[in-house]
């Protein structure tokens, strides 16, 4: 079929350049048209139509010189076959190379989070599928929607450099089978519920008793042999030394232990029914009350080792704070100081990446980041990308923002409860005090991004008392009917999270 045929039979569609590619004399792309609509295109010749038998819901279009044009919905059927027909659309293990998570909340994201890697040199490797169990219930979202957006994404985008897909928080043992069935490649366990951080302030009494109630068994160890390990010798990395007493070890036992053994449960099942599947895995501390100390590091590494857990990053609770979309709270000297030692611990005891969770807009610290680690870092954003969404909301429909940020303030007291936010609601501005011209402004004041970011699951699936969407069907037409202004904002907002770690790898 010809190129002018088909640009006549795809007359009411626009045809994304990107994504066209051809195999075996079979074109593929993506199309949308003027509602927002995209559908996958095939240009095959008619002698192969029953090759396509794996596709769902096909319609053809039109058929001429021997060819058929095909149209099919992006759907979940349509995008497995895709990843069977093209080995660059199915996520892969990625190893020590720098890594940013890039989650979309939405589904529209991944277009404009290539762009900005491509305009960096592609020098981090994207990880355009990340979500949490979390944020995939407050959406109503499966593994396999987030995972299959994201194959659309690269799709369009026809990006063919690599990426990973973050199956993020798990807690569970289910939520590990979910994400092993979609097809996801890294795996953040997140033991956070079982970290006992009042261990800090505990009594050696307190202490000692609580040591003695660890599982030993499920640690495959005893609290003797256990101090026996690390009173034996400091542990050096690199220029720092690290020494271990019986109250401190005893009070690192006491705050990761049950943790540690929450890790290990996780982590055999996961190679128990991932055990013809690829893939890796992190292994978070970071949502928890008070920061891990080098030695707790030391410790963290150290028996996860002896454990059998083998990781290729490690997220401790860092000094200072990091809230939901907004900078790095706290002294960045301090900060620095002691993330150098993490640093170095990571490449003696590893090597393993340390991963910067709440990462969105933490623009202070990305340098010390790359620069400590040398390059050998994961980056996590996700409620970034909602922002940039209502970024373009503002711009373009600013009443809808808005009705959201009434709805948001409405909600924000009960929605904060799972995170690490400050905002307050007196210090937001009023809805009714803003002007359309300032519903931009708004997205950069503090406390009004913090509720709005943390509110996202409460706006995306209210309806009214009638069943009908409050915000979700409006929003998301926005964007799709606007997709270069969506993906022009993200790309200029994750140009900025990147660079930092670009500029270190090309000094």
């Amino acid at each position: 079929m010809s190129k002018d045929y088909v640009v006549a039979a795809l007359a009411d569609w626009h045809v994304q350049e990107n994504s066209v590619v051809e195999l075996d004399g079979t074109r593929y792309f993506l199309v949308t048209n003027g509602q927002g609509i995209r559908q996958l295109a095939i240009v095959a010749p008619l002698a192969l139509s029953a090759a396509f038998q794996d596709l769902t819901d096909v319609s053809q279009t039109s058929a001429n010189e021997g060819s058929t044009l095909l149209l099919a919905p992006l759907n979940a059927a349509n995008a497995a076959a895709l990843r069977r027909r093209f080995a660059w659309l199915n996520p892969s293990v990625q190893g020590l190379r720098a890594g940013a998570g890039l989650g979309d909340r939405l589904g529209l994201a991944t277009p404009g989070h290539l762009r900005a890697v491509r305009a960096v040199q592609g020098k981090m490797v994207p990880f355009p599928a990340q979500q949490s169990i979390r944020e995939m219930t407050r959406t109503g979202r499966s593994p396999q929607e987030v995972l299959d957006d994201a194959t659309w994404g690269v799709f369009a985008e026809g990006w063919r450099a690599g990426f990973g897909a973050d199956a993020d928080h798990l807690k569970t043992p289910a939520d590990i089978d979910a994400c092993l069935a979609a097809g996801y490649t890294f795996y953040t366990f997140d033991p956070g519920a079982y970290v006992e951080s009042a261990a800090d302030q505990a009594s050696a009494e307190e202490l000692s008793n609580s040591l003695q109630a660890l599982p030993w068994d499920r640690l495959a160890d005893t609290p003797e042999a256990l101090l026996a390990r690390y009173l034996s010798a400091p542990c050096q990395c690199e220029g720092y030394q690290i020494e271990f007493d019986a109250l401190l070890v005893t009070r690192a036992a006491v705050k990761y232990g049950h943790a540690l053994a929450h890790v290990a449960l996780l982590y055999q099942h996961l190679a128990r029914v991932g055990a013809n599947q690829s893939w890796e895995v992190e292994v978070s501390v970071d949502e928890t009350e008070t920061p891990t100390t080098p030695a707790e590091h030391v410790y963290l590494a150290t028996e996860l080792r002896r454990l059998g857990v083998e990781w290729v990053s490690l997220a401790p609770r860092y000094p200072g704070r990091f809230e939901k979309g907004v900078d790095y709270i706290g002294d960045l000297a301090a900060f620095e100081a002691e993330f150098a030692i993490h640093a170095a611990i990571a490449r003696v005891l590893g090597p393993y990446k340390l991963s910067l969770h709440s990462g969105s807009d933490k623009f202070s610290v990305y340098a010390i980041a790359a620069r400590q680690t040398r390059g050998v870092v994961h980056l996590k954003t996700a409620g970034t990308s909602y922002l940039e969404a209502l970024h373009t909301i503002a711009r373009l429909e600013p009443e809808l923002l808005r009705a959201i940020y009434t709805f948001a303030r409405a909600c924000y007291e009960v929605d904060r409860a799972s995170y690490h936010v400050s905002a307050s609601l007196e210090r937001a501005p009023l809805p009714e005090s803003l002007l359309d011209t300032d519903m931009l402004a708004l997205l950069e004041q503090f406390d009004a991004r913090e509720i709005l970011h943390v509110t996202f699951g409460s706006v995306l699936t209210a309806r009214t008392p009638a069943g009908a969407w409050l915000f979700y069907e409006r929003l998301m037409t926005v964007l799709r009917l606007n997709p270069e202004v969506y993906a022009s904002d993200l790309q200029a907002h994750f140009i900025r999270h990147l660079q930092p770690f670009v500029l270190l790898a090309t000094d």
